[in-house]
């Protein structure tokens, strides 16, 4: 049995936050479907491989709960963080960090915590919800962990998210987040890109800045550094070939502490090239930028 745990692929951390709930509801409820998930995550097998526990993908799942209505349906929203572990270091570097606000589900205490690929709708589309939307959060992890190490490594997973997408639970007008209407920045979106050939190089993009930057940043610096303008120039050019697309918010969401360190103790041509590049590419932490001078 302790072999199989450990060749499970996530180190999941998952919380919920229930202040918003009134008083009436049963906290405990919230407690066992806690611990349900969180076995969720990891104990299930998302790839074929075998993870040793200092290889498990560190992640974590902030599921906080906005409102409960009346049939044990509650409406939150989800917080999806990951990282990933930095040759020769201790440090990790995050790869996903996503808000999700349209989480809505129905769970009563000691249900199955149960997710069938084949049949994501499940028996009833709003009790399924939220354990597709962990599957499909999980595919995503999975498959940017597996991007940063091999050139086009994470495909499968993102085709399992994908394959989600198109199955998803539907139920009226109460379950969001799966359509392409419904919002320009949704777990429909996040798949799309990352399963287009118009974003193509997303993949050449996280591919060198880990393999080709961060993993060797600890033994060469320059060298490091140099992967990683390499990837902000292929970010450049799907920027220049799709202005404001998602998928570029989603690379740098959580990165602008790394980006100023990185090229914090570059020579100055270097850091003046970072400096224009990241400004025009990551507008919302430009600010963190003007430190490179």
């Amino acid at each position: 049995m302790l072999q199989q745990s450990n060749a499970q692929e996530l180190q999941a951390r998952l919380s919920i936050i229930t202040s918003k709930v009134s008083t009436t509801v049963d906290r405990k409820i919230f407690q066992t479907l806690q611990t349900g998930l969180t076995n969720f995550l990891n104990n299930r097998k998302w790839s074929n491989d075998v993870f040793q526990p200092a290889e498990k993908i560190q992640c974590s799942f902030l599921l906080t709960i906005e409102e409960a209505q009346a049939g044990n349906i509650f409406k939150g929203r989800l917080t999806v963080q990951a990282a990933r572990p930095i040759y020769n270091t201790t440090y990790d570097s995050p790869i996903l960090n996503f808000i999700d606000d349209d989480v809505v589900f129905k769970y009563v205490e000691f249900q199955p915590i149960e997710f069938n690929e084949n049949r994501v709708q499940g028996n009833d589309p709003l009790v399924a919800n939220l354990t597709a939307v962990l599957a499909y959060y999980a595919n995503i992890i999975v498959g940017l962990d597996y991007a940063s190490f091999n050139l086009r490594g994470g495909d499968p997973f993102f085709q399992k998210a994908w394959n989600i997408v198109n199955n998803a639970p539907e139920s009226g007008n109460q379950i969001d987040g799966w359509k392409s209407f419904e919002s320009l920045r949704n777990r429909y979106w996040l798949a799309e890109n990352l399963n287009n050939s118009r974003f193509a190089m997303l993949h050449d993009a996280v591919y060198s800045y880990y393999r080709s930057g961060m993993d060797i940043f600890y033994e060469n610096e320059e060298a490091g550094r140099s992967g990683i303008l390499n990837a902000l120039n292929f970010l450049s050019n799907l920027s220049r070939d799709n202005p404001n697309s998602m998928i570029l918010q989603v690379f740098f969401q959580g990165k602008s502490n790394e980006l100023v360190k990185v090229f914090s103790k570059a020579g100055p041509d270097v850091k003046a090239r970072a400096k224009e590049v990241l400004t025009k590419l990551d507008l919302t932490n430009a600010n963190a930028y003007k430190e490179l001078k």
